[in-house]
């Protein structure tokens, strides 16, 4: 076998750019014409298992070399929830492992997916006939890995515009990588700092961050409790979030008060982000949650943000998370119409 490949591998993990790479290395020591690529999602769920272990046994037909049987989709898809399914099923992988009691000489099987445990069934099969190589990085880990990856390009970035990047893009990791890339070229290894990212990436992440920016520029105020509360229970440090939410909403309002300077200027929404040098859909959206706020509001909002900022820094001993709350609602709620009674 070629380079004393074993007959299996499972390549599986969160750091797709990784599986990618291994994936591309083990495809390197083949022919082009020697590899097979099948996709769970193509055949039958009856003939899935069959579909694989008949592509393997028919490599020793050929008598020409060794072959490369590349499988990917292995666990499916992911659905609205993000939760995996379609992929192979208990018969399937009891198919594979008998196949693999006895593999074809001068095949290799390389099964990919996208998060199979490696206590699973298929996981176990493959480890007693090969490897199973997985690349993980946890949500956690995320922010150094994408600064490590600015490192390997030779760019300087620091841990606030990692961690921008990751809430503008998402945590998905080639397109991460992608993003990297991208802005790497652009900087010609000058340093990254938050504010290029901001500048620079178009926004595009499903995250409560941004959930609550739209949220508090639409005034949905019940959306904007909604998504702090998602940002408190995933956060690891609870104060340390709420100062880091804080400074993004202040952020947000001092960009809605500028668009509404620039627009009682007459300047339109399409030539502004060229002055903001911001995507123009970003900042078409600022446009539209500019108008409902007056300009006092919005400067009413920084000082009652730089108030919450003082007091979860140390200036007040009410509970952070009831302080932030009560801005949330003072600041976002609409008025009430002059003469109601609240």
């Amino acid at each position: 076998m070629a380079d004393d490949l074993k007959p299996v591998y499972l390549l599986t993990g969160t750091d797709r750019p990784k599986v990618d790479l291994a994936v591309k290395r083990l495809r390197a020591h083949f022919n082009s014409d020697a590899v097979e690529h099948l996709s769970v999602l193509d055949s039958r769920d009856s003939e899935r298992g069959a579909d694989i272990v008949a592509a393997c046994n028919s490599m020793g037909l050929f008598g020409d070399g060794d072959r490369l049987v590349l499988v990917t989709e292995v666990d499916g898809r992911p659905n609205a929830e993000g939760r995996y399914g379609g992929g192979l099923k208990v018969a399937d992988v009891e198919l594979i492992a008998g196949y693999l009691a006895s593999p074809t000489p001068g095949a290799v099987l390389a099964l990919v997916a996208a998060e199979l445990k490696a206590d699973s069934p298929l996981a176990k099969a493959v480890k007693k006939k090969g490897d199973v190589l997985a690349y993980d990085v946890s949500s956690k880990e995320l922010p150094r890995w994408v600064r490590d990856r600015f490192t390997a390009r030779q760019v300087p970035a620091d841990s606030e515009a990692c961690k921008r990047l990751i809430e503008l893009v998402g945590d998905d990791r080639r397109e991460l990588a992608t993003e990297v890339d991208r802005i790497s070229t652009w900087s010609a290894g000058q340093p990254v700092t938050e504010e290029d990212i901001e500048r620079i990436v178009f926004p595009r992440a499903e995250t409560e961050t941004f959930a609550l920016t739209d949220a508090f520029g639409k005034r949905d105020l019940r959306a904007a409790l909604a998504a702090a509360e998602a940002r408190f229970a995933q956060a690891g440090d609870v104060n340390r979030e709420l100062t880091s939410l804080t400074g993004i909403l202040a952020n947000h309002v001092r960009r809605l008060r500028d668009v509404q300077e620039l627009e009682a200027q007459g300047i339109r929404s399409a030539d502004a982000a060229v002055t903001m040098k911001r995507h123009p859909f970003y900042v078409k959206k600022l446009y539209e949650q500019a108008g409902n706020y007056s300009r006092d509001e919005l400067r009413q909002t920084l000082l009652e943000l730089s108030r919450l900022d003082h007091g979860l820094k140390g200036g007040s001993r009410e509970p952070g998370e009831l302080s932030f709350v009560r801005t949330l609602v003072a600041t976002v709620r609409r008025p009430e119409p002059t003469g109601r009674r609240s």
